[in-house]
């Protein structure tokens, strides 16, 4: 007997243990089956479960559990990214608050100090997927720094760099003093801050000129080895080829013709510093410039600044030069302004530095052009298609990608050096030394960027580059499911990585989602205290609840608004579906072996056998669309709208009063539609459906619901099907009446039929009793006329009249609905004024926009209840 309630938490921990107990997840167990393989994208290892992991796993677990009950062999490889920056931060925080630092233990002592902290801490995520119901192959977990990760990566480094692809070269980079390595230009996060604009005055060489330039950083001008104005720029033509004073430092610097000077922002006259800014490099190469490198690794100045400057932070050194030029009568201005300033994107809190540095890098344009083909010629195709020409856009723009980084936790880079300098690249140090000829080498410090592993992914995680079993069965995967944020870091590297190294694009299709934000369609950050816990959300509602809330969210092309609220929903939606369960239980509905749904007689049971059909037909159709929202969407509305709200209410009739033969049939078809919904939400929502699967059968079921078959029905019953829509649009006008015209709930009324047709009336003879019962009718006749005093509406040919006059006052009723109707009318003018303001259109949040829309809409939609109530009053 089932429990008169749903407990998540009573079952959840014990059906995922039978889920792993049974091996239902591993892959491999079908040889003979058509493969279907996902990779998940490995979160750090230092994270913890949020609404973003919820929804792309919740993704992935719908296509792995829907393709599993499709009898496919399912690979879904998890595992965890060792999140080099990341992690080194987070043990360095640690080594500090016991007084000691990573330099201190050295580097061998505080790998030590990584790799047990992973082992103590960095499984939280895993355990926290498992909750969510995961369905992946976890016998197959795999660890990018693990054995045989790290021997792919060595592998595809050093063929790279045989292929003369991967090189050394000093550049301008993006770097971060505090952990003093270089970052990628994808993990630069540029943040509007308030800050100012110095105008400082340049001495023209022997005369009493000045040119001012602009600057929002003056300690940069200690390096700066040119002026440069635009070369039609009347204002300063005569000072092209001339020399300036660097003030502070005497130097002279020349005054230069670019391009890149711009007329209209500030001054006209730009400093150029080549060793500290991008745009200024570029310039500098052009006018075979000076490069001055004026920082310190730690964001320090350096010694080739003035004395005075020396060993001061960049922060402390701008307001000594500040005030410096202020004494000396070289300061013309100073402009309070509001700027983006690029600051690390993991802790958001360190400014970086355009930083001359010598770094490793790779020449991904020749992968690059590998990577558009394919995606051109249809071998990978994007869902929605428009993320494609991002995709494109990086790719055809793509500029040497900066590898190394001056980290410890990572892949070590595998280069070594001898006491010349020379370079021997291999994949173990003893070949190294058989290079060089047995001579003593020093291996390079640096470390790989995090997402040269990553891009690795799909086919290391098989084994590569050993030829397995798994890369020829499973590789190329089928889907990928990912954000949108990541096609430049992770997807479009995977693509190039997968292609150069197999020959094959790593997936066939890849699954864009959008972003998730609050119920209020606000972005989500800790700062406005509206982040949403999946892990508080399960403990709440359970893990069924969330997944199908972000289902049914997942709209592709828009972002998804998901809170506690929503979720709630989804909770009660579970709660209907047990209750329901029960109500089958207690009606002796008994799942009966060797059932034909097509062979069952009843009006009611053809109708449910048919919508069970379309419904499987239109969930399964939007899973192979990778539309989840509709996928969602057709199974909650065949659940609760036809099988709780509908079909089940007519059964009750039947099992009051129906023939032995209506009964037992209606008890045998219940069953079996309640075991097709199992299926069908069983992706969905694994939990509540397994445990209704083991407990709504009399004897052990052949297989956990895990595996069972996906339900394939072919039955249509157009005649049933059109019956039962007629009686069930009859009930629903008639309550809609009772509910509009303020019909007492207890009040018992007549109805009458009138120009009906001789289907209508058959109709409505044969489903009598169950219209009396499901509309509280005393009787329901068929009539020519139509009583004064009737509250009436039509039903395909026919009219339905309600005689109401001994029961409401028409004359009071029609003057409450006129008055509630003026009243909605105004709401809807109301909210016309506003959204047809320009000024509060273009000013107002796009959160408070949709909020405006969706409450004219409800407006709307009651006025126009409202105006069909009144015309149902009949004179």
């Amino acid at each position: 007997m089932l429990d008169k309630t749903f407990n998540p938490a009573d079952v959840e921990k014990r059906i995922a243990a039978e889920w792993e107990a049974s091996g239902a997840f591993k892959a491999g167990n079908r040889p003979d089956a058509e493969p279907f393989s996902i990779v998940i994208p490995p979160p750090n290892v230092t994270g913890r479960l949020h609404i973003g992991h919820a929804l792309n796993n919740t993704l992935q677990d719908i296509l792995a559990r829907f393709e599993r009950m499709r009898g496919k062999d399912v690979l879904w490889q998890p595992g965890t990214d060792h999140a080099g920056i990341a992690t080194q931060l987070i043990v360095e925080r640690q080594l500090a608050e016991r007084q000691t630092s990573r330099l201190q233990l050295g580097r061998e002592k505080f790998l030590e100090e990584v790799w047990k902290w992973k082992a103590e801490s960095g499984g939280a995520i895993v355990e926290q997927l498992h909750r969510l119901g995961a369905s992946a192959d976890w016998s197959r977990e795999r660890f990018t720094m693990d054995e045989g990760l790290s021997k792919a990566v060595t592998k595809v480094f050093v063929e790279l760099h045989k292929q003369g692809l991967i090189y050394k070269d000093k550049r301008l980079v993006n770097w971060d003093p505090r952990l003093q390595t270089a970052v990628s230009d994808l993990e630069v996060e540029s943040i509007e801050i308030k800050g100012h604009l110095w105008h400082i005055k340049y001495p023209i060489e022997d005369s009493d000129q000045f040119i001012t330039v602009a600057t929002t950083r003056p300690e940069t001008m200690l390096g700066d080895t040119a002026v440069a104005v635009h070369p039609d720029d009347e204002r300063y033509r005569s000072l092209v080829g001339k020399m300036a004073v660097l003030p502070l430092t005497g130097r002279l610097i020349p005054i230069v013709a670019d391009d890149y000077s711009d007329p209209e922002k500030g001054t006209g006259a730009v400093k150029i510093t080549p060793g500290h800014d991008f745009n200024d490099f570029e310039v500098g190469k052009r006018h075979k410039l000076p490069l001055i490198n004026l920082i310190n690794k730690d964001g320090t100045l350096n010694n080739d600044v003035p004395a005075p400057y020396r060993g001061l932070s960049r922060e402390a050194a701008r307001k000594k030069i500040v005030a410096d030029l202020e004494a000396m009568e070289l300061l013309e201005k100073i402009e309070p302004i509001t700027h983006a300033v690029p600051h690390d994107e993991k802790t958001k809190t360190v400014v970086l530095e355009p930083f001359l540095t010598e770094q490793w890098y790779l020449n991904v344009e020749p992968l690059a052009a590998k990577a558009i083909a394919a995606v051109e010629k249809g071998e990978t195709k994007f869902v929605p298609e428009n993320w494609g020409n991002v995709y494109f856009n990086w790719l055809r723009n793509i500029r040497p990608w900066c590898i190394s980084r001056q980290l410890w936790w990572g892949h070590q880079i595998p280069v070594w050096y001898d006491a010349d300098g020379k370079i021997y690249c291999a994949e173990t140090e003893e070949e190294a030394k058989a290079q060089a000829g047995g001579a003593a080498l020093t291996r390079d410090p640096d470390v790989l960027d995090t997402w040269f592993s990553s891009a690795l992914w799909p086919f290391s995680t098989m084994g590569w580059p050993e030829d397995t079993i798994e890369l020829k069965r499973f590789y190329p995967t089928s889907v990928l499911v990912t954000g949108f944020d990541i096609i430049f870091f992770w997807v479009a590297r995977m693509m190039m990585m997968g292609i150069h190294f197999l020959g094959e694009v790593p997936f066939r299709t890849v699954m864009i989602h959008n972003r998730v934000l609050d119920e209020q369609g606000a972005k989500m950050s800790k700062t406005k205290g509206n982040v949403v816990d999946p892990i508080t959300l399960i403990d709440e509602f359970g893990a069924d609840a969330l997944r199908f809330t972000v289902a049914l969210a997942a709209g592709q092309s828009r972002d998804m608004r998901i809170g506690p609220t929503r979720v709630e929903t989804n909770r009660n939606f579970a709660t209907k579906l047990w209750n329901t369960s029960r109500f089958c239980e207690m009606n002796g509905c008994v799942t009966v072996p060797g059932f034909d749904p097509e062979g069952v007689r009843e009006t009611i049971n053809k109708w449910i056998v048919a919508e069970t059909a379309q419904a499987v037909a239109d969930v399964t159709a939007a899973i192979e669309a990778l539309r989840f929202n509709e996928a969602a969407g057709a199974a909650y509305h065949f659940v609760y709208d036809i099988f709780c709200d509908w079909y089940v209410e007519i059964t009750k009739p039947v099992f009051q009063s129906g023939s032995d033969a209506a009964k037992a049939e209606t008890r045998a078809t219940t069953a079996w539609a309640r075991d097709q919904i199992l299926k069908l939400l069983h992706p969905f929502m694994p939990f509540i459906t397994e445990e209704l699967w083991a407990r709504t059968s009399e004897t052990p079921r052949d297989t956990l619901l895990v595996v069972a078959a996906w339900p394939t029905i072919a039955a249509k019953a157009q005649d049933a099907t059109a019956e039962m829509h007629w009686v069930i649009d009859l009930i629903k006008g008639i309550r809609s009446v009772r509910a509009e015209m303020n019909v007492p709930a207890g009040a018992k009324i007549t109805m009458l039929l009138t120009a009906a047709d001789a289907t209508a009336k058959d109709r409505l003879t044969r489903n009598k009793d169950v219209i009396l019962s499901l509309a509280r009718l005393t009787s329901a006749e068929t009539s020519d006329v139509i009583p004064k005093g009737s509250a009436q509406f039509v039903l395909g040919e026919a009219v339905v009249a309600l005689p109401l006059g001994d029961v409401i006052d028409f004359a009071k009723e029609r003057a409450r609905l006129e008055k509630d109707l003026k009243k909605a009318e105004d709401e809807i003018a109301r909210f016309d004024a506003k959204l047809s303001n320009e000024q509060f259109v273009s000013k107002a949040p796009e959160e408070v926009l949709t909020e405006q829309r969706e409450k004219r809409a409800e407006a709307a939609a009651l006025a126009a209840r409202l105006r069909e109530a009144v015309a149902r009053l009949a004179e």
